[in-house]
């Protein structure tokens, strides 16, 4: 390394650690960079290494490819790489996603042929993402995403599936192998533990087709009647036997609910419009198995949310949540919608 060079590094270094600054995002930084020191000392095996390299290199460029488009919802299409364009779910998955940028939505997609390939080429590329990963087969990124800027290709599956998840608002599913299955479970337990919030989370289906009917019959009569899984659980997916369907879901679930926020031990909801005070009554009846301490009330906007002013002025109600049931909650977003309609 130039001497020069590594002055600027050390500059920087010096200004990120003395600056009179006391924000979290400098916190976090000076935290990231003495983490990344300790390794000197911890004696790691060079594979362990390269995994923490790697992650942090892709996740890095990830955020920031992702960070300009925060403010456009997205949906994560999930399905086989190994779908004709002949075959009809092919042709679902082109409709679906083409809906989808006519509701100002994004696709995610793994970038590749089959169910991917569908999903970025009814959305077209500037609405879409690619979020390749490195395979000796199957996952060349299909022309309508090669080359574009919001393509990412990855290493490992896991920093992958972080931003399936984290990056989008709703998950689609059509029918896939077991990388499918893998998707559908892991976010399926990550919405049932509110490691991830809530959304919707559609199974597509042609009609007449039981792939997912299956699937549905094998969850209820096996996790479900062993008590593997609570009832409300179910309430987490639907499944759905068009593309027009799957939209109105998702435009549904937009319809009053607009976010979450935890603050302290109040969850708040962000809401579209105003809820009447019979509604919240009604809520306070429906849903007072997951309020931990008092009831759900109308509020404005906490002091802790200031950080998202393109936020405040939204209407809200808020409550103690007992962090019992996502499924609950889950409801519980249903019946706001359900309420808005009326509003």
């Amino acid at each position: 390394m130039r001497q020069e060079h590594l002055d600027q590094i050390l500059a920087k270094v010096k200004d990120l650690f003395t600056a009179e600054d006391h924000s979290l995002h400098t916190i976090l930084l000076r935290e990231i960079l003495l983490n990344f020191l300790k390794l000197k000392n911890d004696d790691l095996d060079t594979l362990d290494l390269k995994i923490i390299n790697r992650s942090f290199r892709e996740l890095r460029y990830a955020f920031k490819v992702f960070k300009p488009y925060r403010h456009i919802r997205k949906v994560s299409i999930f399905g086989s790489a190994r779908v004709p364009e002949t075959d009809p779910y092919y042709q679902m998955a082109v409709e679906f996603a083409r809906l989808l940028a006519r509701n100002n939505y994004m696709v995610i997609t793994g970038a590749a042929d089959g169910i991917m390939k569908a999903g970025n080429e009814g959305a077209g590329s500037d609405k879409s993402f690619g979020v390749n990963i490195h395979l000796p087969f199957e996952q060349g990124a299909n022309e309508y995403i090669f080359d574009d800027p919001k393509l990412i290709t990855f290493k490992y599956f896991f920093t992958r599936k972080l931003l399936f998840v984290m990056e989008s608002h709703a998950i689609a599913l059509f029918p896939g192998g077991f990388g499918t299955h893998d998707e559908s479970f892991e976010t399926l337990t990550l919405l049932q533990t509110e490691k991830a919030p809530a959304r919707p989370f559609l199974l597509l289906e042609l009609p007449g087709e039981t792939y997912w009917e299956r699937w549905d019959k094998f969850v209820k009569d096996q996790l479900l009647k062993r008590g593997l899984i609570s009832p409300e659980d179910i309430s987490l997916y639907k499944i759905v036997h068009s593309a027009e369907k799957a939209v109105d879901e998702i435009n549904t679930f937009y319809s009053t609910f607009h976010s979450f926020r935890q603050v302290g031990d109040k969850r708040v909801i962000r809401l579209e419009r105003e809820l009447p005070d019979a509604a919240i009554e009604q809520l306070n009846e429906q849903f007072h198995d997951i309020v931990a301490d008092g009831a759900i009330e109308r509020t404005y906007a906490l002091p802790e949310e200031a950080n998202e002013p393109e936020l405040l002025t939204k209407p809200r109600i808020a409550f103690c949540y007992s962090h019992q049931s996502a499924g609950r909650l889950k409801q519980m977003i249903d019946q706001i919608n359900k309420m808005g309609r009326f509003a």
